[in-house]
C-alpha cells in the first residue's frame, strides 16, 4: 500500500516541506530510500526498522520503498526518522490514512523507539500552517521551543510508541504516561505565542546568571561613556590598551546594559539558535546573545557555511554582541570578511547546492594592544621596534576601522582608582538610561523599520540628523584635519544623534558632534603615531 506523511527539512535560514512517500509491498525484502539524500538521511532504513521492531510495531519482511520529495531539495540529517515510520505504519495499515493528515511529524528514533531532540524546531513549527498542517508533533525535548509558536498544535511525546497511540485513538490523545501535550488557539501564524508571564520569567533567570556588573570596573570614565554610547545606539567599539585595562571585562559586562529584546526579537533570534543547536533548554534566547570565537576561529565559523552551511559566529551574535578579543592575532582574511555583514547586516553563502542568506546584525565589540608587548606608545615600558608596531597595526585595515563607530583608550588603572573604594555606576543605572535612549530611537523609526542609530543609511542621515549651518562648516573642518571618508562622517553623525538621545535632546548639539568626533578619533592617533615614528 502507499501512503505520504509530512516532515520539513531546514535549508539555510528557511523551513521546507518534504513529503515522505512509502511503499510496502509483498516481494523480495529490500528497504530503498529514495530522493536526494545525505549519506546519514539513508541511514534512517536501519534505525527506523529496528526502532519499529523494538516497539513491537514491526511491519514484517516486506518490498519498501521510501521516497522523500522534492527531489530538488537536499535531504540531510535524522529529523526525518519519525515522519519515516509513520509513513511506513500507515503505509502497512497498521495506521489509518486519515490520522495523518493534517500532521507533520519530526524527530529522530534511536534503536529502541525513544524520540531524540533535533535541530530547526522553532522555524519548523513556525512555517507549519504553510505546509497545510495544524499540528505539530515533535520530541519531548524540543517541546518547549516548538510551544512558542502560537496558531499550531504542538505535541512532545517521548517515544514511537506514544505517537502511534494518539494517530490511533479517534477521540483525542490517549492517556499515556509522559505525553506532553501544548494547545495554542487560533491565533496570528508564525507569531510569538503570548506568554508573557513565562518570557519575563526566563528574561528573569537568563538575567540573573549574569555576574558581571559595571560597578566592578574601576576608573576608565571614558571607556564606561563609550560602552554607554555603544549600547544606546548599537554601535559598533573598539578598545584600545595595554593589558590589564579592563577591556575584556568592560565587553562582557556589555550585555547587561543593552535594551532589552522586543518579542519579535526573542523570536527571531531562538530561530537562529535552534537551527545551531545551541538554544537554552528553557526553549528562548531572552537576553541579548554575546559571542566571543577564540582567535583560532575559521573563516567559515565565524561567517556560517559547512555542509550543509549553517549559522557561523555572525549569525549566533544577531542582535547582540560579537567579541573578537585580541583583534589583530585574528587571521586576516577571516576578520575582513567581516566587511559585508557590518554593511548589510546579513550575510551571504553561495555554494554548489544553492545560495543562502543568514542574519548578521550584530554589534562588533574589539579590544587589542597598541603593540605586540602592549605598551607603546609609552616607550618607558614599550621595546617594540617602529617597523614591529607598524606590522602588528597593519593587520587591521582602514576599511575595517572606517566600519568602527566608536574607538576608545583603555589606560592603565592606578592604584588610587584602584582602592579608593568609590561606588562605582552599577549597570542597572546605566541600563535605564540606555533604554530612554532607545524608547526614543523606536518612537522616531516606528514608521521607518529601524531599531536603533546605527541602522540608518546614507539617506536616512541626511533626514533624522540634520545639522545647522554652523554645524556643517564645523564638520567640514573635522572631516579635512581627520581625513574622514563618508562612510566615517556619516557614522559620526550617528554616533551624535544617539548622545543626543541619551541627554533626551531632539536636535543634535555641537557638543554632541564633538563628543561623536572625540570618540572616533582614537585610532587615527594610534595609526598616525606608528606611520611617523
Amino acid at each position: 500500500m502507499f501512503s505520504t506523511v509530512l516532515s520539513a527539512a531546514i535549508n539555510g535560514m528557511e523551513s521546507k516541506k518534504v513529503t515522505v512517500e512509502a511503499d510496502v509491498a509483498d516481494g523480495l525484502p529490500t528497504f530503498t530510500m529514495v530522493g536526494y539524500l545525505a549519506s546519514e538521511t539513508k541511514e534512517a532504513a536501519e534505525c527506523v526498522r529496528s526502532a519499529l521492531r523494538n516497539s513491537g510495531l514491526s511491519i514484517g519482511v516486506r518490498h519498501i520503498t521510501v521516497n522523500l520529495a522534492p527531489a530538488a531539495l537536499h535531504k540531510q540529517g535524522s529529523s526525518f526518522d519519525l515522519a519515516i515510520a509513520i509513513a511506513l505504519l500507515t503505509a502497512a495499515e497498521t495506521l489509518q490514512p486519515e490520522s495523518v493528515c493534517g500532521v507533520l511529524f519530526i524527530g529522530e528514533l534511536g534503536l529502541n523507539g525513544r524520540l531524540n531532540p533535533v535541530r530547526g524546531v522553532l522555524e519548523i513549527v513556525s512555517g507549519a500552517l504553510s505546509c497545510g498542517c495544524g499540528t505539530v508533533i515533535v520530541p519531548a525535548a524540543n517541546l518547549a521551543e516548538g510551544s512558542m509558536i502560537r496558531g499550531v498544535r504542538v505535541l512532545g511525546a517521548e517515544t514511537l510508541v506514544q505517537v502511534v497511540s494518539f494517530l490511533a485513538a479517534k477521540a483525542g490523545p490517549p492517556e499515556v504516561p509522559g505525553m506532553n501535550l501544548s494547545m495554542q488557539g487560533a491565533l496570528k501564524p508564525g507569531s510569538l505565542y503570548e506568554r508573557r508571564a513565562d518570557i519575563e520569567e526566563v528574561r528573569h533567570l537568563q538575567r540573573k546568571g549574569q555576574s558581571r556588573d559595571f560597578s566592578q570596573i574601576r576608573g576608565q570614565r571614558l571607556l564606561r561613556r563609550a560602552s554607554e554610547v555603544a549600547a544606546a545606539g548599537f554601535h559598533n567599539l573598539l578598545m584600545i590598551g595595554p593589558p590589564g585595562a579592563g577591556k575584556t571585562m568592560t565587553a562582557h559586562c556589555l550585555t547587561t546594559i543593552m535594551p532589552e529584546m522586543t518579542d519579535e526579537e526573542v523570536l527571531e533570534v531562538s530561530k537562529i539558535h535552534s537551527i545551531a543547536g545551541t538554544l537554552p533548554s528553557d526553549g528562548l534566547v531572552t537576553v541579548r546573545p554575546f559571542r566571543g570565537p577564540h582567535h583560532t576561529v575559521t573563516k567559515p565559523a565565524l561567517c556560517g557555511g559547512g555542509a550543509p552551511p549553517g549559522p557561523g559566529e555572525v549569525s549566533l551574535a544577531h542582535r547582540g554582541i560579537l567579541y573578537l578579543d585580541e583583534f589583530p592575532e585574528f587571521d586576516k582574511a577571516t576578520i575582513e570578511a567581516l566587511r559585508q555583514p557590518l554593511e548589510d547586516r546579513v550575510i551571504r553563502i553561495s555554494r554548489v547546492t544553492g545560495s543562502y542568506s543568514f542574519p548578521a546584525g550584530f554589534m562588533l565589540v574589539a579590544s587589542m594592544n597598541p603593540c605586540r608587548c602592549g605598551y607603546f606608545p609609552d616607550r618607558s615600558i614599550c621595546r617594540c621596534s617602529n617597523a614591529e608596531v607598524r606590522q602588528y597595526l597593519s593587520r587591521i585595515s582602514m576599511p575595517l576601522l572606517d566600519r568602527i563607530d566608536l574607538c576608545v583608550e583603555a589606560r592603565r588603572v592606578s592604584f588610587e582608582e584602584l582602592t579608593d573604594g568609590k561606588k562605582e555606576e552599577s549597570s542597572a543605572e546605566i541600563r535605564e538610561r540606555v533604554n530612554r535612549a532607545h524608547k526614543r530611537q523606536r518612537a522616531r523609526y516606528q514608521s521607518s523599520g529601524f531599531q536603533f542609530n546605527s541602522e540608518l543609511s546614507a539617506v536616512d542621515v541626511k533626514r533624522f540628523c540634520p545639522l545647522t549651518k554652523e554645524e556643517e562648516r564645523w564638520m567640514a573642518k573635522v572631516y579635512d584635519s581627520l581625513s574622514l571618508t563618508a562612510r566615517s562622517y556619516n557614522r559620526i553623525l550617528k554616533v551624535a544623534r544617539t548622545i543626543a538621545d541619551l541627554d533626551e535632546e531632539e536636535q543634535i548639539l555641537p557638543r554632541h558632534l564633538s563628543e561623536a568626533v572625540s570618540l572616533r578619533a582614537v585610532d587615527r592617533r594610534y595609526w598616525d603615531d606608528a606611520l611617523r615614528n
